[in-house]
């Protein structure tokens, strides 16, 4: 017990500093140009982009409590700090959206965590073909203005079946190294275009299950995109099977950060691994 116990402070002490350092990376007030006109005419982001959109999940059972699984999504940015400044409206060519391809693994009535993926940012020149049957139901349409490497970690809470929680938070953490980000659209407050900079990027969104699914949802993310064969692709009709495949619906927040320092990077590390032998420890007794 008392083991357990200098564990247990010693990671929430370490997870208090790792926030703190995180708290201190997350860029406020940069700036981003929706049609990549540069900094002048740019918006000034206090924080984050809104993002929406949908994610195909497919799951296999690993045994031992235990699956993988494989995400294809699409998303739609329209606006920043829900400000409702939105991008087709206020910048002429600005529509944004991204693909997400991702997999992962997790544990049944648990936590799930990615171990891979690329996120894929694009500015549509022509508005409003987002969720249609243009291109890969509209979100890779256009100019590939970003791309991210998504780093192992992050994830969120599944229940038996292996889908998320009800409205639960899922993070996902990547990073552009330089060249990721295209000239004229990303910058720091002063001017400075972040084209040429590694940079990280941490996406919060909230999950739910689509109960009915859409047939361009379906046509488009699951049998173009997915690749999925079952049925609503190769005949029949399509609908959700908890533990196998499912869709589910994703909002929230899009944001920027600089790459810590190697001590920060470990200092997290030393947080998750004292968690996880404090849970450990605490199974056993």
């Amino acid at each position: 017990m008392k083991l357990l116990k200098k564990i247990t402070a010693a990671a929430a002490v370490a997870l208090a500093m790792a926030g703190n350092a995180n708290a201190n990376v997350v860029l406020n007030d940069w700036v981003f140009n929706p049609n990549g006109g540069g900094f002048a005419s740019g918006q000034v982001i206090n924080e984050y982009l809104d993002v929406n959109g949908n994610a195909f999940i497919e799951l296999t059972n690993t045994g031992g409590g235990t699956f993988s699984f494989t995400e294809h999504a699409a998303f739609n940015l329209v606006q920043a700090d829900s400000n409702g400044q939105l991008f087709p409206i206020n910048y002429a060519g600005g529509n944004i959206t991204a693909t997400f391809v991702a997999t992962g693994t997790g544990n049944f009535s648990g936590a799930f965590q990615f171990t891979g993926g690329t996120i894929r940012m694009y500015q549509n020149p022509t508005n409003n073909q987002y969720a249609t049957t243009d291109g890969m139901y509209g979100a890779d349409l256009g100019n590939m203005i970003a791309e991210f490497e998504v780093l192992p970690g992050g994830g969120g809470l599944v229940d038996g079946s292996g889908l998320p929680t009800n409205n639960g938070q899922i993070s996902v953490f990547a990073k552009a190294v330089a060249g990721g980000l295209d000239a004229g659209y990303f910058f720091r407050g002063n001017g400075a275009d972040l084209s040429g900079e590694d940079i990280l990027s941490f996406a919060f969104t909230n999950a739910n299950t689509v109960g009915a699914p859409t047939n361009n949802m379906v046509g488009e993310i699951a049998c173009q995109f997915a690749g999925f064969g079952g049925p609503g692709c190769a005949g029949g009709t399509y609908s959700n099977v908890p533990g196998s495949h499912f869709f589910v619906s994703n909002n929230g927040q899009f944001k920027l950060a600089e790459v810590p320092e190697p001590g920060s990077l470990a200092l997290l590390g030393i947080a998750v691994l004292g968690a996880g032998v404090a849970a450990r420890k605490r199974k056993q007794a």
